[in-house]
């Protein structure tokens, strides 16, 4: 074969390994959001917690990178600490080498498995979950299909003389290697995709070790320069926790390539084969990275806060949001496109800034201090100011010449602004209100109240993420969606209440000293996802699936 038909046949096989490992994050965020959120929320207990879900995570969404990124959220809200932050990235990258283990045994049989089992749960049955489901289980077979391409295409290259030359010269030039690696993995943005290639080129006899150990070593000093280079423009809280990870995997890389060179270690014991101990060398390294980084999280936390320090505004007590530039242009307002195009941009900030007021609203009702809670309600005079600005950019706007299509858009992103703004108030005047008294009394909600008000909570977050999708996207069946989760969430307010009532009248002491709390609780939280919902109806109402009245007809 020509090499570049060998090439050409590389790189489709590699994209399609990325596309793959896309597919599956993306199914299991939406299908599992709800699971993921919860792992999260138990891994903020401890350390040695932070570090277990942090491996149960990757292994879910198959990428320690979106670990990282949830991670950064969470703490950009302030209900992350840093050293449990730290903690969670090193079991991510434990489970993240553990999911390339699995992905590298022989699954060839599961390829056609996947396929259909994927393809019809994706494409023919109905319901979301189901399908997004079937998105991820269609994601693992392409994967293992990938794989399988890749070897194929790199079977020709056993014969050629350049590759042998290659690595004959990347073997003096362990360093060189090392690099690569790491670019290389920085590249193409998925270190479970970089590790499973050098792998297949190992397995197939391609490489030999010694080039394939740096390789590997490289890749995970490059999974960690991914979080580090996607987390750049956030908060200094947001980007501590992934230049922390990157710190631990680049001084255990580096010690362990030292230690390779020097003492020659005998790494073809791990593995009948290059392939397999390239990958076995990878979960022995980051297990040992996780063991002997895990004590000294405190210590790397301190050394973040150094090199990341707050700005001077944030230590003074002020909230680095609120010093964000505003997306509002008023260079273009005399074009009611562009300028309707920059209002949606400034209502997407806003909406962030909801969202950031209300993830954190469970730990705060669970172990929150009067500072934090503080701290998330500054919050919500920034998203007023959002609102005020949003409504004066928009009127400013409608006083030129405009269609009629333009007119009712700016309409709707007006209405959406006072939505959301109407969902700070209550987050701020409510609930936070109500997380103080929880605090300052010290009461408890009961076991099954507080997984009531966890589950309205959890949702309550996966809807704010779908509702802000439907207002840049205008994608038609997500708006169906979010309607329909309009209904779930009101099915759960009131099984919650009723629940509550049962409880009452059992005499359970947690809900008779919490009654009024709780009732005002899971009503809160039900009226800040019908102000979500409400983006929604303009697009229905167009394509004509939404009902004018819930009443039946009268005859």
């Amino acid at each position: 074969m020509h090499f570049s038909l060998i090439l050409l046949h590389l790189a489709g096989a590699t994209l399609l390994l990325l596309y793959a490992v896309h597919m599956v994050r993306t199914g299991m965020e939406r299908a599992h959001g709800t699971t993921l959120r919860r792992l999260l929320g138990e891994a903020k207990r401890g350390q040695l917690k932070a570090a277990a879900g942090g491996t149960a995570m990757a292994i879910m969404l198959q990428s320690s990178t979106a670990v990282a990124m949830l991670a950064c959220g969470f703490a950009a809200s302030g209900v992350l600490a840093l050293p449990v932050g730290l903690s969670l990235l090193l079991g991510a990258d434990l489970g993240s080498a553990l999911v390339v283990r699995v992905l590298s045994f022989d699954l060839g049989w599961l390829v056609p498995v996947c396929l259909f089992a994927g393809g019809v749960m994706h494409l023919k049955l109905p319901g979301q979950k189901v399908k997004e489901t079937g998105r991820m289980v269609l994601g693992i077979g392409f994967v293992l299909l990938s794989l399988k391409l890749i070897g194929e295409a790199t079977h020709p290259l056993r014969d050629s003389a350049l590759l042998p030359t290659f690595s004959a010269y990347l073997a003096n030039d362990y360093f060189t290697a090392f690099l690569i690696g790491a670019a290389f993995t920085w590249l193409v943005h998925s270190s479970v995709a970089a590790i499973l290639m050098v792998a297949a080129f190992g397995g197939q006899g391609l490489l030999p070790l010694e080039v394939g150990v740096p390789l590997v070593l490289g890749a995970n000093l490059g999974g960690g320069l991914i979080a580090f280079w996607l987390s750049r423009g956030m908060p200094p809280a947001a980007q501590r926790i992934p230049l922390g990870n990157l710190l631990f995997r680049a001084i255990g890389a580096v010690a362990a390539l030292a230690a390779v060179e020097t003492f020659g270690p005998p790494i073809e014991l791990l593995g009948s084969n290059h392939g397999v101990a390239l990958v076995n060398l990878h979960v022995v390294f980051n297990a040992c990275l996780l063991v002997c980084s895990l004590p000294f999280a405190g210590a790397m936390a301190r050394l973040m806060q150094v090199l990341l320090p707050n700005p001077a505004a944030e230590k003074g007590g002020g909230d680095l949001l609120s010093h964000r530039a505003s997306a509002l242009d008023r260079a273009v307002i005399g074009n009611p496109r562009l300028a309707l195009a920059s209002a949606t941009r400034e209502l997407l900030r806003m909406g962030e800034l909801v969202e950031i007021m209300v993830r954190p609203v469970m730990e705060l009702f669970a172990t929150g201090t009067r500072e934090e809670i503080v701290r998330v309600r500054k919050v919500d005079d920034e998203v007023n100011r959002a609102h005020s600005e949003i409504k004066l950019y928009l009127a400013e706007v409608n006083r030129g010449p405009m269609t009629a299509a333009e007119a009712s858009k700016s309409i709707e992103l007006t209405d959406f602004a006072i939505n959301l703004e109407h969902a700070g108030d209550i987050i701020a005047k409510n609930l936070l209100v109500l997380a103080d008294e929880r605090a300052e009394r010290n009461l408890h909600f009961s076991k099954e109240g507080w997984a009531e008000l966890t589950e309205l909570h959890e949702r309550l977050v996966e809807n704010m993420h779908l509702a802000l999708n439907v207002l840049v996207s205008n994608d038609l069946s997500s708006a169906r969606q979010l309607v329909v989760e309009k209904e779930r969430m009101r099915v759960l307010e009131r099984r919650s209440h009723d629940g509550h009532l049962m409880r009452l009248r059992s005499g359970t002491p947690e809900s008779v000293e919490t009654s009024d709390m709780h009732l005002e609780a899971a009503r809160a939280l039900k009226e800040i996802n019908s102000l979500l919902v409400t983006v929604a109806y303009p697009l229905l109402t167009e394509s004509g699936d939404l009902l004018q009245s819930r009443l039946a007809k009268i005859n």
